[in-house]
């Protein structure tokens, strides 16, 4: 940090960013993706059917010792803290002084996108700031003469890649940053091959192993059919900046502008066009809104530097309101209100934030936070069903359930459960586990579809009791099917299926 004043905006924010967060944590319970990463870090592997192994091993790892949900959020809100920090530098780098790093270290705690990446422990979780840290590096090594940050980039790109695959569209939009506005000779710089050779030694033994499985996350986006929410190009835009903190918006649309604008930071017009691309890609391949919020703090950073020379009474007039609008959404990605009263506050609000996704659609609270409840009710009673059949079936009885959250919900709330089937993404991949399906406990299954395969059929039960779950959770059937015919074994490529589109069905 250049000053002190920066110093106090970086650690001060980033300081009032962890008092939040490691205090809600743990408010209501584990989010369906967590459930299902932990399961799967817990069949250690070098992928996974919907994503790189680093965030499930990561996930497992923190449950090691039993169930803690702080814990499972720590890695989560250490990403929150430090992304503070990292752009308050990166706004120095390109120029800001103690006015802009206050500026960028509001941004960058108060835009609720990119708060709810770090909200749970996600895939995306790790997005805003390693892409904030590649971009930083790259400019880093242009600004100061450092060549060799230029394969530490590469290395963090790599790494992040074995968390989620969105950071090779934002390698790629740098890239063409960097040939259409310049310098163009850093694509030829050795140094930049090296990076990117890190980049690729990193991230092969993912690629490999969806090879060796047909590309099944390929397969996966090919049966995406959760809804184009996307919208015009003009909702689109607006939907970003409300998302993201509709009072920041003129921060990052200043610093797509300024670059072009002004000589002072004409060269970081490459970081300007790698945000347009980005946003672009995510347009076109009707990508889901929150995949543009690793890139938010990247712009933030320019903004605040193009911004720097506002005087101190219009910046603190821009970044109190800022701040208040972070503090006032956080309910809606955070777990900081008893879910009754955020019902309440959701009702009486005159703008509701939209789904991103089909699945969202109907979600009592905001659709992250509606999937933290009911899991461990419905293990409950999925071990009273099963401790309710007579000892013949019970040793023989699959528990099979139709997407992959219920069964992950299984197998961590019910340790006394045999392990949980499902078709369901890497749970297809897990197979039937020997049994033969004489005897299936079917959790949330169509009766009608069930008796087509089944001697016998009988509703037994019924779960999902909380009134905040999402609805396809909530007073659904648990089947008991007995004489599958033919045996599970045969049926299984049947109950395939790579998507989210049709939970519940």
């Amino acid at each position: 940090m250049k000053s002190r004043g920066a110093l106090w905006a970086a650690w001060g924010v980033a300081a009032a960013v962890a008092i939040v967060h490691f205090a809600v944590a743990p408010q209501y319970d584990a989010f369906r993706n967590e459930l299902y990463f932990i399961i799967c870090g817990r069949h250690p592997a070098f992928g996974y059917v919907d994503q790189p192994p680093l965030v499930p091993l990561l996930a497992a790892a923190t449950q090691a010792a039993g169930i803690d949900l702080w814990l499972l959020r720590l890695p989560a809100v250490l990403c929150a803290v430090f992304l503070v920090p990292l752009t308050v530098s990166f706004a120095q780098l390109l120029g800001a002084g103690t006015r802009g790093a206050w500026l960028a270290a509001i941004a960058a705690a108060s835009a609720t996108l990119v708060t709810a990446m770090t909200a749970t422990l996600s895939t995306s979780t790790f997005e805003p700031i390693a892409f904030t840290a590649v971009a930083y590096l790259v400019t880093r090594a242009l600004v100061l003469g450092e060549p060799r940050a230029y394969v530490w980039a590469g290395a963090i790109a790599g790494v992040t890649f074995e968390t989620r695959y969105g950071v090779l569209f934002w390698a790629i939009a740098l890239a063409l940053g960097l040939l259409l506005a310049g310098p163009r000779a850093a694509l030829r710089s050795r140094d930049v091959w090296f990076g990117a050779l890190a980049a690729a030694v990193i991230a092969l033994p993912n690629v490999l192993w969806q090879a060796a499985h047909g590309f099944p996350f390929l397969e996966l986006v090919r049966n995406d059919n959760s809804g184009n929410f996307t919208g015009s190009p003009l909702g689109f835009t607006i939907n970003q900046a409300f998302s993201v903190n509709v009072v920041l918006a003129p921060l990052w649309i200043a610093s797509i502008i300024a670059p072009f604008a002004s000589a002072r930071l004409a060269r970081f017009r490459f970081l300007s066009i790698a945000f347009v691309v980005m946003a672009i890609a995510i347009f076109v391949t009707h990508g889901k809104s929150y995949y543009m919020a690793g890139a938010y703090p990247t712009m933030f950073a320019l903004g605040a530097a193009a911004c720097a020379r506002l005087p101190v009474v219009l910046t603190v007039l821009w970044a109190a309101p800022a701040a208040l609008n972070g503090a006032f959404s956080l309910p809606l990605v955070l777990p900081v209100l008893p879910p009754h009263r955020l019902e309440v506050m959701l009702d009486r609000m005159s703008y509701r934030p939209p789904p991103v996704e089909a699945a969202g659609i109907g979600a009592p609270l905001m659709q992250m936070l509606s999937d933290e409840f009911g899991w461990r009710e419905l293990a409950r009673d999925v071990a009273a069903v099963y401790a309710a059949l007579p000892p013949a079936q019970r040793a023989k009885a699959a528990i099979f359930a139709s997407n992959y959250g219920e069964a992950a919900a299984i197998d961590f709330y019910g340790p006394h459960l045999p392990p949980a089937l499902s078709g369901n993404n890497q749970y297809y991949l897990w197979g039937p586990r020997d049994y033969d399906g004489s005897v299936v406990l079917a959790v949330n299954a169509d009766a009608a579809k069930w008796s087509a395969i089944c001697d016998s059929v009988r509703i037994v039960a019924r779960f999902g009791t909380s009134p905040y779950a999402m609805p396809y959770e909530r007073n659904r059937p648990i089947l008991l099917c007995q004489g599958m015919h033919p045996p599970l074994t045969q049926l299984w490529p049947a109950f395939k299926h790579y998507g989210i589109e049709n939970l519940g069905r």
